[in-house]
């Protein structure tokens, strides 16, 4: 089994062509947990001072160092400086979502017959892959080539879902800026899948300032409406003509008092990205015109979370001391539709046994 799981993203990797990367990769200890287990972690450094650090908890994106237009170079991503913050880490910052990422309408869902029930941990519906998903586990790290990779096997009937779960989450800096994040996964049982990396972006550095300056781009011609409680009614809408229209480039904080992310301001909603299903396409940009820094993202995904923030609220202490406030960060979530195993019309989210799941979603950054 485990020569199967560590071929995972090596098949995966062979559906895509990789430019090879101009960077160096090496390995460190994070922190410690309260048990005395360490955190391992890789760095990723390009040749023009891109960096990017990994982590075992949560197979998550912990640092992502970036130069601005003046070479100023800082990391552009909110987070903790220790385990200390993300063992209290409510808002899900860096790590990887799953078994399903985003909402599943009322934690049921039926599959070949049978019922499934899971835990309900955000409002009425479950969220993140419930009380102890994937973003709590410690994965095992282990280095291919130029890539850090995270390993986790989530047993049958973890968190109410079926089947025996083999996931590969690999990292690898291309061509010195270019952050390219490969999920990779197979079940003993049919099982929803939708693994999404939960880190939020403010390209203008360490600040608590809002991104609300921040410009957002999103190659998506359809949204997802959704109800009171953010799950989608089900409908495919058109985005023209609406407030959720990003096909052209404009500031995220032009309508954002005027947005219902769920009881508070803001954007908290799935868009349809353009183009063929499985394919790495255009996904979004998002930029920085104070600091110059630009991050373009590229998906085989169907569907990007745009969500600002709206729930952070000043209790959360991030890295050096900083106070996480409302709208201070966003997320560009590359995933499945949310709550789409309920949903007939959206596109399937199942893995069956015997097949592999692959996905893949690059960020570029410029400056």
């Amino acid at each position: 089994m485990l020569q199967v799981i560590r071929q995972l993203p090596k098949l995966c990797s062979e559906l895509w062509s990789h430019k090879m990367s101009s960077s160096s990769i090496s390995k460190f200890v994070f922190d410690k947990l309260p048990s005395g287990e360490e955190i391992q972690g890789f760095r990723l450094s390009g040749d023009n001072g891109v960096e990017v650090e990994v982590i075992a908890y949560g197979a998550a994106i912990a640092k992502v160092r970036v130069p601005d237009k003046a070479g100023k170079v800082e990391d552009v991503t909110l987070g903790f400086d220790d385990m200390k913050g993300f063992l209290k880490n409510d808002p899900y910052l860096a790590v990887t979502v799953g078994r399903v990422s985003n909402r599943i309408a009322k934690g049921k869902f039926e599959l070949d017959g049978k019922e499934y029930s899971l835990a309900v941990n955000n409002g009425p519906n479950h969220l993140h892959g419930g009380l102890e998903g994937f973003n709590k586990k410690v994965f095992e790290a282990y280095q291919d080539g130029d890539s850090a990779c995270f390993r986790y096997v989530s047993v049958d009937d973890e968190e109410g879902y079926p089947g025996e779960l083999s996931l590969t989450v690999k990292y690898a800096l291309q061509g010195g800026n270019t952050l390219s994040m490969e999920h990779s996964a197979t079940s003993t049982k049919v099982t929803p899948i939708s693994i999404c990396n939960h880190s939020y972006f403010n390209l203008a550095g360490q600040v608590e300032d809002s991104v609300a300056s921040h410009q957002v781009q999103l190659y998506c011609d359809h949204y997802l409406p959704v109800d009171d409680t953010l799950i989608p009614t089900g409908e495919v809408k058109k985005v023209e003509g609406t407030l959720f229209d990003f096909r052209e480039s404009h500031p995220v904080g032009d309508h954002l008092s005027q947005i219902d992310g769920g009881g508070e301001p803001g954007y908290d909603h799935s868009y349809v990205l353009n183009g063929e299903r499985g394919q790495l396409r255009p996904c979004a940009r998002l930029s920085h015109p104070a600091s110059g820094r630009q991050m373009y993202m590229e998906s085989t995904l169907p569907a990007v979370q745009l969500y600002t923030g709206n729930f952070l609220d000043g209790s959360v202490v991030g890295k050096g001391g900083l106070t996480y406030k409302q709208h201070t960060g966003l997320c560009l979530e590359t995933q499945h539709f949310p709550n789409a195993i309920n949903e007939p019309s959206f596109p399937s989210n199942v893995l069956q046994p015997g097949k592999t799941y692959c996905e893949k979603t690059t960020f570029k950054f410029s400056w």
